[in-house]
């Protein structure tokens, strides 16, 4: 490690990090006023997103970096619009599981039409084997 706090990857492995956020951000401010349209805001898409991968609330809150007050909010105002269920968790009584719901899903999918669209219209300045070589590497970043 250097004096600066860098690891062996140093200078690259921060221009990947602020470029990677970048294209997120930059992505989803693109999307947003489309998924406003769709009637919530883009934090809510994260949660939505975030259940398939994140049943058990306490987990969600965590992969999304979300105090549990605020996420508690979301999931109420997602389940009053029937977007969100809750059930016991068959595997463990004593925990909540959540589902989305047919529209919830219906909507989910819309929403990431949305950003798959403005993330495309990035995507399509590589080449085919660009963009292989590129989800090849992020998925071993992502582990």
């Amino acid at each position: 490690m250097s004096n600066n706090g860098t690891t062996s990857a140093g200078l690259e492995g921060e221009r990947i990090f602020r470029l990677s956020l970048k294209l997120s951000t930059e992505t989803l401010t693109e999307a947003a006023p489309e998924i406003e349209a769709l009637g919530f805001e883009p934090k809510a898409f994260f949660v939505l997103d975030g259940i398939e991968d994140h049943p058990h609330p306490a987990d969600l809150a965590r992969h999304l970096s979300m105090p549990k007050p605020t996420l508690t909010a979301y999931l109420k105002n997602l389940e009053a619009r029937g977007l969100v269920g809750r059930s016991i968790d068959p595997r463990d009584l004593r925990r909540h599981r959540l589902d989305l719901t047919p529209a919830g899903a219906e909507l989910l999918g819309q929403a990431r039409g949305a950003l798959l669209r403005r993330y495309g219209a990035r995507l399509v300045r590589l080449t085919e084997d660009e963009q292989a070589t590129l989800a090849a590497l992020l998925e071993t970043l992502c582990g």
